[in-house]
């Protein structure tokens, strides 16, 4: 999975991630208790986004402590049919030691073929399946997928079971709080239903679908999801920072909490998270980190297949706040090449050097 000419995923992370203060060596998704107490056990997971998560921001998740990382949205139908480009979105490459496969759809038996051909082809490194049910993006809710699931829990409940009827890991859903604003919440029974289709935890996105990613997300229906339900619930919805990531644990009961934009350019965020949880105060990543931090997560696109595209988001992200970011963003956009990348990097160091 390696192009040539460019390092090994493995390499790149034991040559760079210890300069941004990152781990070298990626961390498997604990297996020996249930899942109550391995999510417990480190509770900060890196969300599913779609054309984010690809392997070198799960990599880089990782290395930053995510206790588990998740795959960008899977279709069910893209596997049907044996889409190649499809299967690019499930296959974790070395050095991950496992992922978590989110899969959308609206046909149970696609999804049961789904569950059986990812297992099969993932074995061991497949930590589990989640089933979404809380994307609100048009093209996805019109076909009945998605959020859209919010209006039909009986089909959303044969959907979890038929995963479950052949998965060896455990099947998880997202969910929102409803599919409209000024509609009854339904997340809490929505998600009772799940459960009783075998679904072994609950997310919960606080936010309506009709939202979209718009206005404060209401952490309360993560509470009350929680009461009713005996699995886990893990929290989704406005985890800007470290310490938004603690308060969403200890004030929703949640076991466990997703972060998403929170981590853009902030590989940092989860093993921040997990010194506050423990009383240990944090610093913000240093400019030379976050310089490592970009030269690492470049590279590993390159040695992972994605497109050098990807990086000039990204570049905005971990240059955000620095000395004349604007003009150095600008740089970015006009990068095409990883050396570039790490020209614009050193030129930067510079800089700021100068600036000192």
């Amino acid at each position: 999975m390696t192009p040539s000419g460019s390092s090994a995923p493995a390499d790149i992370l034991r040559a760079y991630a210890p300069q941004a203060g990152l781990r070298a060596t990626l961390e498997p998704f604990a297996r020996d208790a249930d899942l109550r107490a391995r999510l417990a056990a480190n509770p900060f997971l890196m969300a599913p986004m779609a054309g984010v998560s690809d392997a070198a921001y799960r990599m880089m998740a990782r290395a930053g402590g995510a206790a588990l990382a998740y795959s960008e949205m899977v279709s069910v139908a893209g596997l049907h049919y044996g889409g190649a480009k499809t299967w690019e979105l499930v296959l974790p490459h070395d050095p991950e030691p496992d992922i978590a496969v989110q899969l959308f759809g609206a046909d149970p038996a696609q999804f049961l073929e789904a569950t059986d051909l990812i297992c099969e082809r993932l074995g061991p490194r497949l930590a589990l399946i989640d089933v979404n049910m809380a994307c609100p993006v048009p093209k996805v809710t019109r076909k009945g997928e998605g959020s859209a699931l919010l209006d039909d829990p009986a089909r959303a409940a044969r959907i979890v079971a038929a995963c479950v009827s052949r998965a060896h890991v455990p099947v998880t859903v997202k969910v929102r709080s409803a599919r409209r604003s000024g509609e009854p919440e339904v997340a809490a029974e929505f998600a009772r239903a799940m459960e009783q289709a075998g679904a072994a935890a609950v997310a919960v996105h606080g936010r309506t679908a009709s939202q979209l990613y718009r206005g404060a997300a209401d952490w309360g229906v993560i509470g009350r999801v929680a009461d009713v339900v005996s699995v886990p619930v893990i929290g989704s919805g406005d985890v800007r920072s470290p310490e938004a990531a603690v308060r969403m644990l200890r004030e929703t009961g949640a076991t466990a909490v997703m972060v998403a934009r929170g981590s853009y350019g902030n590989p940092w965020v989860f093993d921040d998270a997990r010194r506050l949880l423990g009383g240990v105060a944090t610093e913000a990543p240093t400019i030379d980190r976050r310089l490592s931090a970009l030269c690492c997560h470049v590279m590993l696109l390159e040695a992972t297949g994605a497109h050098l595209a990807r990086a000039r988001s990204l570049a905005g992200w971990y240059l955000r706040g620095m000395p004349n970011a604007a003009q150095w963003r600008e740089r970015a956009m006009r990068c095409a090449t990883v050396g570039e990348y790490l020209q614009m990097v050193e030129a930067i160091r510079l800089a700021c050097e100068a600036l000192s």
